[in-house]
């Protein structure tokens, strides 16, 4: 039986709705600690992969000796044809693992801030002509070669992407959670330094729960268009025991 394997880059980024939904769906799930020294899976082994966020950089390959190893597994899996899904950190581990440029953005963007849908990009995923998401990155990407922009915004240029129908980047946060901005917050409170894409902290704690759920929503439906075919053919599914 094999798995949606999530890669954890830091204990205080977890999966957020992510993971409440593969549990919901009786999913299979195991999650590598990269930040705890756990081994990576082949691509061989795994039928789907999440790539988490994380305060480091993916150009930190001479301090983070996990980075190589885990941009071959984004690219073994991308040639098998395994869905992945990289978030923030992890979105930018899929650009630099298929040749493209991350680097430091013109501002960070911390907080609430809308992004706008790029139109007529079916068969990708369509995200809406203008959503309110989290953010919380500092760093930027090109897109690879044969990626579809999927969504922009007034500080990023390129918020997500797509290659080929099984292979999604998000740089914002859909997976968000009140527990997981809190968490954010108290880990890395020193980034939130004022700027036009920087929210106060206060502002932070106290977005309204409407925020959240309309985020997680729209993972839902991201996960579902991007695990649809997998799950209709069971391949996520634990064998229960018992009624």
């Amino acid at each position: 039986m094999k798995q949606v394997q999530v890669l954890q880059h830091v204990p205080f980024e977890g999966p957020g709705s992510i993971g409440d939904w593969l549990a919901a769906q009786g999913v299979d799930t195991e999650t590598t600690r990269l930040f705890a020294g756990d081994p990576l899976p082949g691509a061989d082994e795994i039928d789907a992969l999440v790539a988490l966020g994380g305060p480091m950089s993916v150009n930190d390959e001479d301090t983070l000796p996990w980075l190589r190893p885990e941009k071959q597994l984004v690219r073994d899996a991308v040639a098998r044809g395994i869905p992945v899904l990289g978030v923030c950190l992890g979105a930018q581990l899929i650009a630099s693992a298929l040749g493209a440029r991350v680097y430091r953005g013109s501002a960070p963007e911390i907080g609430w801030f809308p992004v706008q849908g790029v139109p007529g990009v079916a068969p990708c995923f369509q995200f809406p002509p203008e959503s309110l998401v989290f953010h919380w990155h500092g760093e930027t990407f090109d897109l690879p070669d044969g990626a579809v922009r999927l969504a922009r915004s007034a500080a990023c240029e390129n918020q997500a992407f797509q290659v080929g129908q099984n292979v999604v980047a998000l740089q914002f946060h859909l997976e968000t959670t009140p527990a997981s901005v809190t968490s954010l917050v108290e880990h890395c409170r020193d980034e939130l330094v004022p700027g036009p894409y920087v929210q106060s902290e206060a502002d932070l704690r106290e977005a309204p729960t409407e925020r959240y759920a309309e985020a997680n929503r729209s993972m839902k439906e991201l996960l579902t268009y991007l695990l649809a075919g997998a799950l209709a053919e069971g391949r996520f599914t634990t064998e229960r025991q018992g009624g």
